[in-house]
């Protein structure tokens, strides 16, 4: 589970949402994620792959 699905025992809603102050409070306390998200890792992955391969293809010739 990740901390953007909790829900709030005050309001019933999701704490992400902030919509009590008993949310925004918890809100402020839990860590942020991080700025890497799957995706974007496996599309630098990717990246570095092509320009390896690049790389390889330039000194071949």
């Amino acid at each position: 589970m990740t901390y953007d699905r909790l829900v709030c025992a005050n309001c019933a809603a999701p704490v992400a949402e902030g919509r009590c102050p008993v949310c925004r409070a918890n809100r402020e306390r839990l860590p942020q994620p991080s700025g890497l998200s799957p995706a974007m890792l496996l599309s630098l992955v990717i990246a570095l792959v092509a320009a390896m391969a690049l790389l390889a293809a330039v000194r071949g010739v």
